[in-house]
């Protein structure tokens, strides 16, 4: 929603601005300038990208305009999934946990986790992580195994994001293409009426300005949102690990659930009390005591 309020007012002003001074809005409707400009941008994200980041740009734009899924409300369903899966754990075992992690879609726990977790990546990062564990692989080895998989996971998101921006940055320069080409047919227009001459030069200029409105006006700020969204995933991705890593170490679930809070960006952090209250009224009667343990002065 503040992508779209922001492209509005970049727009807006722009558009206010030129019609403050009496300019002539007709004059900036050129679809020449912008097939050319547009065209040449696709033509050189399908020339440098393979398939696969293609589609992770289209589905990062989609992002962008359709708000961030990692809110408060998402880490508190989120935690209070986790608490009930490694509660179970605590309880009976991690062997336990081998019909959740192999077939998730038909796990009572998963099933009532946050659409955070319809997420292929997300859903496998932790069944992935759970299954290790149940295997046998060491807390700590398997510490270094998700701490790798973040680094790939990290990588990947940036490959969209840094393709977009490579395009963003060349488009002021496709922009003095369709100058120089507007400058070509003005040049070829010479010796007729000046008023003539005059259209095709500012049907010229339209094409840098286009060129550089489009780069520090909208896809430029698209892909630095992509960036941002890319790195809250991470930071999601983040509190699971340190959530499973606390308590694969041995520490109580609702003990690990209070680590990876304190994991979790400030902007969307719950609280103590949010994260205990939520955990309490599906976890039993553990959440409760082990809680204000954990808020007891030492």
């Amino acid at each position: 929603m503040f992508a779209i309020i922001g492209i509005v007012v970049v727009f807006g002003c722009v558009v206010a601005g030129y019609l403050m001074e009496h300019g002539n809005l007709r004059v900036l409707l050129q679809p020449a300038e912008l097939v050319t400009i547009g065209g040449a941008a696709i033509g050189t994200v399908l020339i440098a990208n393979p398939l696969h980041i293609l589609k992770q740009i289209a589905g990062g734009i989609g992002g962008v305009f359709g708000g961030s899924k990692y809110t408060k409300q998402a880490y508190i369903d989120s935690l209070k999934m986790m608490y009930e899966l490694l509660n179970k754990a605590r309880k009976d075992g991690l062997m336990a946990l081998e019909n959740d992690v192999e077939e998730p879609d038909k796990s009572p726990v998963f099933s009532k986790g946050p659409a955070l977790f319809k997420n292929p990546h997300i859903r496998d990062f932790v069944c992935d992580s759970l299954r290790m564990a149940i295997t046998g692989v060491d807390p700590f080895d398997l510490d270094n195994t998700l701490d790798l998989d973040l680094e790939v996971h990290c990588h990947d998101a940036e490959q969209p994001t840094a393709a977009l921006t490579s395009v963003a940055d060349s488009l002021p320069g496709l922009g003095i293409v369709a100058a120089v080409l507007g400058i070509v047919i003005t040049m070829s227009a010479m010796g007729g009426p000046p008023e003539e001459i005059g259209k095709k030069v500012a049907a010229a200029l339209v094409g840098t300005f286009l060129g550089i409105l489009l780069c520090y006006g909208l896809v430029g700020p698209v892909a630095a949102n992509m960036v941002k969204i890319a790195a809250d995933e991470h930071s999601y991705l983040y509190v699971l690990r340190v959530l499973m890593v606390s308590f694969l170490k041995g520490t109580a679930p609702i003990m690990a659930v209070e680590v990876a809070r304190r994991a979790i960006p400030g902007h969307v952090r719950p609280s103590f009390k949010e994260v205990e209250a939520a955990c309490r009224n599906k976890g039993g009667g553990e959440a409760a005591p082990a809680a204000a343990a954990a808020a007891a002065p030492k």
